[in-house]
């Protein structure tokens, strides 16, 4: 059997009857005579490759060959036309290889799928891989759209600008910009662009960043949301439309969120992925969401990574590795080295600091203030509760929504204690941030309070008041005769005696809480005067060389505002507040306070400021709010502060991301965090007493899902959750793939691995073409990589694909790594895992190599003594199969045709493909 059709000679034959022998006595003689000069003569090349040292890398391509060679385009062999001059472009050759990579992935799943989610890990570049794959595109002449959240649309504009600060000018990008909420519009300008008449069906690109915004598809709303928009007139209608998604959270514990997002690939056709053995996108993902629910019930010493990657199963696992590209940081340094890229920045110990409200102690401490708040019924704001017994149904009819027939109602009143229940949240939370922000908070509430007391007192009862199923939303009688905006409560119908009561209750605790928030000054302020000892401190104790930049990080623009108030006239150099367009300062009237302008000058070589510019003073502070937490390039800076804890861990991890990146040039980086001045577990316990057992909702800018929400079923699981990421965050700075339970999206996919067979040379491909089959090459042992060996191994007969899952993506080749003591160290249903080790053992280099082959042969005699391997062989069938054969085991390793043997699978119906020995240190 041979392992290639053409000039690759098998040297292993099983031979039954005379006829057969003859037949290949008269084949070798043809192949003997088949060349004059008897070094070219094929056997004796076949019997020189037996006998030559083969290197890691050489088998690595060689069992990629092997996998790979069924799939066809999949394999990475359809790559764009070089003649585009893609590879010529500006951006091209900013690229980093593993960038590269993703690009020519992205292209190419772009075009066989129609859609493609690029899912790399914060700070690897994912706006450079999407400019890249745009130019492609453009040289292709279609037309494209970038639809970006709001405050990063300054991010997309500049590289289609004729611009000094635009690196990428000489690339001409044409690309129209559009913001997330203008999908929201009937019409009017967005930047140059007229809403009222652009052509959404012309479009053959679409890039959508932060594309998670879009993973939930509303329902029980009046009108067309943003997601229906998208979907009917810019991706079905007109031409075809291919879909690129940037997100580096597309899915977390809602598989469905992946399944929303690949519908705008498929546009909305759940089989259009059934040639690639997808039957049902919606079915693939209910069945993987009802696998996770019960991984995540397991016991915690059960719930491993390797026992979810078994549940999800191979449809989940094949549907990510379609539409997916996914890499981590610690995959680029992994399996790409950082030769090129350099190392990211060493991530210091976090410094955690917790202060007082006041100076002196005289603010009360944050478990008094909760508990004040929790005794807050903020009558204000909850009509509905206090809307007469007999009534409601009427309000139920008016306000009540369902969604969908036969489906859940949801109740306004619900919605009312919900949002009240946020309201209590956001106070406590106001409160951790500065007392100021409290206070303007404190304040507005009770102001609300004190009109809706007002116009209770001036109702006139004695007017006949229409029913509330009489009133059209518009009717001006509503602003005489009741309070409220979208949702309006006629004060006929109310119990005003009890709203009165809990409305006075509110604002004796509300007015008591103001003067208290109030007397804490500026000057009293213990939270602000830390934060300028940490100026000072890192003004005298630079992190790197004479690097004075700070990030300041707040979850609200009224703290931002209170800080740079308060500091940019007393702290030497240039400060610069970030809370969004129009509201933007500096501290220098050289500078202007448009968003580019600022950060530019904040960091001034992670964003290429152009020579001309370089007279621009430089800014040393910023002070922003998560209007700058993702999407932007901000490493010449050194240290993040979290001037208050954000509710999502992940967003704290985005903060610090802005300076974690790639590119940096400082050897090591800093993140300061401030606390609650109390214990976490207490901290965490005000949280659950407040929020109660209410779903808790992500209040940011960006309207997205609460993601570390582990079990929507468990109202108290989600702040378990996060008290073990806080409590982590206290001693380090941890990497946003290791927030998520489970497995992320790069141990699934396949497409760095394509590409390597993909982009090898002619002169490779022939080497791969004369390996024969067993070939093997020893390799070091590592911590994360036992003692024993891989192997690559392809079922030959039914028999041993009945071993196989139909629907691996493998299939019919079976990878296992098996410990020195015959143990499965990594079973076959980690096939990607495995391959991503074998990636890294490709690089071993010639000296290693040479020195682990002569430790190879010296321990089995060069080749006479394999018994120990032949045992691991053994141990790898059976961790397939289900059962191992002796005698067909030694047979492979022997000279001779392989002995027959009986039963349903053995290692008759296996061939060994290629296997590494993983050798200790002698």
């Amino acid at each position: 059997m041979s392992r290639y059709s053409g000039d690759t000679v098998g040297m292993v034959h099983a031979l039954d009857g005379s006829d057969e022998v003859g037949a290949v006595v008269e084949w070798y003689e043809q192949l003997w005579r088949s060349s004059d000069v008897i070094d070219d003569l094929p056997v004796l090349q076949q019997l020189a490759a037996l006998g030559e040292s083969v290197s890691p890398a050489l088998l690595y391509r060689a069992a990629l060959s092997s996998l790979f060679e069924d799939m066809g385009t999949e394999a990475g062999h359809d790559l764009p036309d070089r003649a585009l001059g893609l590879e010529d472009s500006k951006v091209w050759n900013m690229l980093y290889r593993f960038q590269r990579d993703g690009v020519l992935g992205a292209i190419g799943k772009l075009r066989q799928w129609g859609g493609c989610i690029i899912a790399d890990s914060v700070g690897l570049g994912k706006t450079f891989e999407a400019l890249a794959v745009i130019r492609y595109f453009e040289l292709r002449n279609e037309r494209v759209l970038v639809l970006a959240p709001k405050r990063l649309r300054d991010n997309w504009t500049l590289w289609a600008r004729n611009d000094i600060r635009n690196p990428l000018a000489s690339d001409r990008f044409a690309f129209d910009v559009l913001n997330h909420t203008d999908l929201s519009r009937d019409g009017g300008l967005s930047g140059d662009i007229d809403l009222n008449h652009i052509n959404w069906g012309n479009y053959g690109l679409v890039v959508i960043d932060e594309s998670h915004n879009f993973r939930n598809r509303p329902t029980g709303r009046d009108g067309e949301s943003r997601y229906d928009k998208l979907m009917r007139d810019i991706i079905k209608s007109g031409i075809r439309t291919r879909v690129l998604m940037l997100s580096a959270t597309p899915v977390n514990n809602r598989l469905n969120d992946l399944k929303n997002q690949i519908a705008f690939a498929t546009e909305g056709n759940d089989a259009a992925l059934a040639d690639a053995g997808i039957k049902s996108i919606a079915g693939t993902v209910r069945l993987a969401q009802a696998a996770f629910n019960k991984w995540q019930a397991l016991p915690a010493d059960r719930r491993t990574s390797q026992r979810l990657l078994d549940m999800l199963g191979f449809d989940y696992v094949r549907l990510l590795d379609l539409l997916t590209i996914a890499r981590s940081r610690k995959h680029i340094e992994r399996y790409y080295g950082v030769g090129e890229t350099g190392r990211f920045p060493e991530k210091l110990p976090p410094e955690n600091r917790k202060s007082d409200v006041a100076v002196d102690g005289s603010f009360p401490p944050i478990s008094a203030i909760n508990d004040e708040i929790r005794r807050l019924t903020l009558a204000a704001y909850a009509p509905l509760r206090y809307v007469l017994t007999h009534k409601r149904d009427e309000y139920d009819r008016r306000y009540s929504q369902t969604a969908k027939v036969g489906e859940s109602v949801f109740r306004q009143l619900d919605r009312e204690e919900s949002l009240v229940g946020l309201m209590r949240v956001n106070l406590l939370k106001r409160m951790e941030s500065s007392v100021h922000a409290f206070a303007l908070t404190v304040e507005r509430q009770l102001g609300a309070v004190d009109a809706l007391i007002e116009k209770i007192a001036a109702h006139d009862e004695s007017i006949e008041a229409p029913t509330i199923e009489d009133l059209a939303e518009d009717d001006p009688l509503f602003d005489q005769l009741g309070v409220g905006k979208r949702v309006k409560v006629l004060l006929s119908d109310a119990d005003l005696i009890a709203w009165r009561r809990d409305l006075d209750a509110d604002r004796e605790r509300l007015a008591r809480l103001l003067r208290q928030a109030r007397a804490v000054g500026p000057e009293r302020d213990a939270k602000l005067a830390e934060l300028r000892r940490i100026i000072a401190e890192k003004r005298a104790n630079p992190i790197n060389g004479d690097n004075r930049k700070l990030l300041v990080f707040t979850a609200f623009a009224d703290t931002a505002a209170y800080l740079y108030d308060n500091l940019a006239d007393e702290v030497e150099g240039i400060t610069a507040l970030v809370t969004g367009t129009g509201t933007n300062r500096t501290s220098s009237a050289r500078l202007k306070t448009d968003l580019a302008t600022i950060l530019t000058a904040f960091a001034p070589r992670a964003r290429n400021r152009p020579a001309q510019l370089t007279d621009e003073p430089e800014i040393d502070l910023i002070i922003a709010t998560d209007c700058i937490s993702e999407g932007q390039n901000l490493q010449d800076c050194d240290c993040v502060v979290n001037y208050d804890i954000h509710w999502n861990p992940v967003r704290i991890v985005q903060r610090f991301g802005r300076i974690d990146r790639l590119g940096s040039t400082n050897e090591r980086i800093k993140l300061v965090n401030f606390w609650p001045n109390m214990d976490l577990d207490a901290y965490i316990g005000l949280e659950r007493t407040v929020s109660g057992r209410m779903k808790l909702l992500d209040v940011s800018a960006t309207g997205e899902e609460n993601i570390i929400e582990a079990d929507p079923g468990n109202g108290m699981n989600d702040l378990e959750y996060r008290r073990r990421q806080l409590e982590a965050m206290q001693n380090q700075v941890i990497e946003l793939e290791d927030l998520s339970q489970g497995v992320s999206i790069t141990d699934l996919t396949l497409n760095d691995l394509r590409l390597d067979l993909a982009q090898l040379t002619d002169e490779e491909r022939a080497q791969v073409q004369q390996l024969p089959f067993t070939a093997h090459s020893p390799v070091a042992a590592r911590d994360d990589l036992p003692e024993g060996a891989i192997f690559v191994l392809r079922a030959e007969t039914p028999a041993a694909l009945a071993a196989l899952d139909p629907k691996d993506p493998l299939r019919p080749h079976a990878l296992i790594h098996v410990r020195s003591d015959a143990s499965v160290y990594l079973p076959h249903s980690a096939p990607k895992t495995i391959l991503d080790n074998m990636r890294r053992l490709s690089r071993t280099t010639p000296a290693n190599s040479e020195r682990l082959w002569e430790q190879f042969d010296k321990a089995t005699r060069k080749g006479a003594k394999m018994e120990h391997w032949q045992s691991l062989l053994e141990a790898a069938i059976a961790g397939i199969t289900g059962t191992a054969e002796d005698r067909a085991v030694d047979s492979l390793f022997t000279t001779g045709a392989p002995q027959g043997m009986s039963g349903a699978s053995g290692l008759d119906d296996w061939e060994v493909i290629a296997w590494f020995p993983i050798l200790a240190p002698e």
